[in-house]
């Protein structure tokens, strides 16, 4: 049995690597907005974040490895999207330097069009790739939801809010739109938020 990250956030990390094209198919503050999201479902799942009035707050003592729970008991109530959409950018580079750190991945500087500071990542394994792919697929089409693991159905609800489409094509999150609600309801209120922020930026930009 291939062994997979711990974490949610590492874990959705890899999904959005592409196989084929030996990639990230998912970057910026989009990848940041799936990331935030799969931290704060992660608490949420716990026990370790709550919810009041719509908004998270701290719940049961634990760890916080990402320090998101820190960031809401310092804050006033904020709501989902908030927490969702801050400090995006930075939860990229900690999961990838989490990553790299385990040895999950490997990162190289390269520059895109042969002029832009970027940088490559590598999956060293990509049979950890499949594994979690695997979770996410058997989350979609098998088993009734209540007996789903708890991070698979969390990967299908993430994937499907954050566009990953390494895991969920368009024509899959159509086909699998029941399914994929159930899942989301079953994995907190972080998802949906991505899928909220996701709107406003896009309008956001189409509105000039």
């Amino acid at each position: 049995m291939v062994s997979v990250p711990e974490s949610l956030p590492a874990r959705m990390y890899l999904l959005a690597y592409d196989l084929k094209k030996h990639r990230m198919s998912k970057g910026g503050p989009q990848l940041g907005y799936v990331l935030r999201a799969a931290a704060l479902t992660e608490l949420y799942l716990d026990g370790r974040l709550g919810e009041e009035r719509r908004k998270p707050v701290p719940g049961t003592p634990g760890e916080d490895p990402y320090g998101v729970l820190a960031q809401i008991a310092g804050s006033r109530p904020r709501s989902w999207q908030h927490w969702v959409h801050k400090d995006g950018k930075a939860m990229v580079v900690k999961v990838r330097d989490e990553l790299v750190r385990d040895g999950w991945i490997r990162v190289r500087p390269r520059r895109r069009l042969g002029l832009f500071p970027g940088q490559e990542v590598t999956v060293k394994d990509p049979r950890v790739v499949k594994s979690l792919w695997g979770g996410a697929s058997s989350a979609l089409r098998g088993r009734p939801v209540a007996h789903v693991n708890s991070y698979d159905a969390a990967a299908v609800a993430l994937a499907a809010a954050g566009g990953l489409k390494t895991v969920l094509p368009g024509a899959d999150r159509r086909r699998h739109r029941r399914r994929i609600e159930e899942l989301t309801a079953r994995t907190g209120p972080a998802a949906t938020a991505v899928r909220k922020v996701i709107r406003q930026q896009n309008a956001a930009a189409a509105a000039g």
